[in-house]
C-alpha cells in the first residue's frame, strides 16, 4: 500500500461558480464546501492516475492493529454479496441483488460468516468484480430497509468477533441501533450501505470514482459530503440507482479523540470543553493508543475496551 496526503480545502476559497447549486438554494457552509471539494479532489486522483482503487481516509481516524485480518474478512463477504454463485450464472447469495424487485423478500435469510457459499472467483479485486464503494469508516449505518427499492437487503452476520467492543462501548448516530439491540455481544454485520453517517474512511474502485465525480462532483451540493455519499449509494435525490456500496458494523475506522480542547475534533462541528485523556471510539486494539509500543517493535498492545471479568 502506498500512502499519499491530499491537501484540505478552505471552503471560503471555493467560488460560488465552482459549486453546483440548484435554483433558489443557498450555498452550504464553508466547512461543508471545503470537505466536499477536498474529497472530490481525492476521488479525482483515482481517475486521473488510472488507479484500480484507493482507500480515502480522513486525518483524525484510528483503526485496530488487526486491520489486515478485518479487511481480509470484509473481502470475503464483499465477494459473497456481489459475485455470482459458483456454477450458477446470474444467481446470487443475496436474492435481492443487484437491486430488489417486486418479488424480492423483504427480509432475506441471514448469511453466516463461517459458512459462506462458494462464488465465482473474482478477477479484478479481492473485494469482487462489481463494487463501487466500500464504506469502512463511519459514525453509524442502518441495515438495508426492507421496503427499500434500490439497496440489496441481505446481511452477513459474524458472531463472536473478538475485534468488536462490548456493547456498552459501541455507539451510533443511527437510531435504532439494531446491531446492539437485536444481536449478541461481539457480533459483526456486513451489508449494503443504508443511511451512512461520516466519511471517515471509504475505498473507491476506478469505476466508482468515475460515477462519484459525475453524481456528487457535478450535481447540486445540497448537503454535507457524507449525506451526498448516502444519496449516491442509495440512488436517491436525483442520483442513479444501482451503485454497489458495502459496509460493516461496527465501523473499522473510527475517530481518535486526542487530549486537549474538544474544538480540535472537527472543522464542521462546534465542540466545547477539554479532554483530559486521549481515546478512540469503538476500536479495541487501537493503533494510535498503542503507537509507542508498536514503534518500539512490541506486540503487547492494550485493549481500550476490554470485556468485564466474569
Amino acid at each position: 500500500m502506498q500512502v499519499e496526503f491530499v491537501d484540505g480545502v478552505m471552503g471560503k476559497d471555493v467560488p460560488d461558480k465552482a459549486i453546483p447549486m440548484a435554483k433558489g438554494k443557498e450555498r452550504m457552509r464553508d466547512a461543508s464546501i471545503g470537505s466536499w471539494r477536498a474529497h472530490m479532489n481525492a476521488v479525482r486522483e483515482i481517475v486521473q492516475r488510472n488507479l484500480s482503487s484507493a482507500l480515502i481516509m480522513e486525518d483524525d481516524i484510528d483503526w485496530d492493529v488487526r486491520i489486515k485480518d478485518q479487511l481480509y474478512d470484509f473481502a470475503l463477504v464483499s465477494q459473497t454479496l456481489t459475485q455470482p454463485l459458483r456454477g450458477r450464472t446470474g444467481a446470487y447469495a443475496d436474492p435481492t441483488y443487484p437491486k430488489p424487485s417486486k418479488d424480492s423478500p423483504e427480509t432475506p435469510p441471514e448469511l453466516d460468516f463461517h459458512h459462506l457459499p462458494a462464488t465465482t472467483p473474482a478477477t479484478t479485486s479481492p473485494y469482487g468484480d462489481d463494487w463501487d464503494l466500500l464504506w469502512v469508516g463511519h459514525c453509524g449505518m442502518h441495515f438495508p430497509f426492507k421496503n427499500g427499492k434500490n439497496v440489496p437487503r441481505s446481511r452477513v452476520i459474524r458472531p463472536d468477533d473478538e475485534t468488536v467492543a462490548p456493547k456498552k462501548n459501541l455507539w451510533t448516530f443511527n437510531i435504532p441501533f439494531t446491531l446492539a439491540d437485536k444481536y449478541p455481544p461481539h457480533t459483526r454485520a456486513y451489508h449494503h450501505v443504508q443511511e451512512g453517517v461520516c466519511t471517515l474512511a471509504y475505498a473507491v474502485s476506478r469505476r466508482g470514482a468515475q460515477k462519484l465525480l459525475r453524481e456528487v462532483g457535478l450535481r447540486e451540493v445540497t448537503d454535507a459530503y457524507d449525506i451526498l455519499l448516502r444519496f449516491f449509494c442509495e440512488g436517491t435525490k436525483g442520483r442513479k440507482a444501482g451503485r454497489q456500496c458495502l459496509t460493516t458494523q461496527p465501523t473499522l475506522f473510527a475517530h481518535h479523540r486526542p487530549a486537549g480542547p474538544a474544538s480540535a475534533m472537527s472543522d464542521i462541528g462546534n465542540h466545547k470543553g477539554w479532554r483530559d485523556r486521549p481515546m478512540t471510539d469503538i476500536i479495541r486494539w487501537s493503533v494510535r493508543m498503542n503507537a509507542d509500543v508498536l514503534m518500539d517493535g512490541g506486540a503487547d498492545v492494550a485493549d481500550q475496551w476490554p470485556d468485564e471479568a466474569k
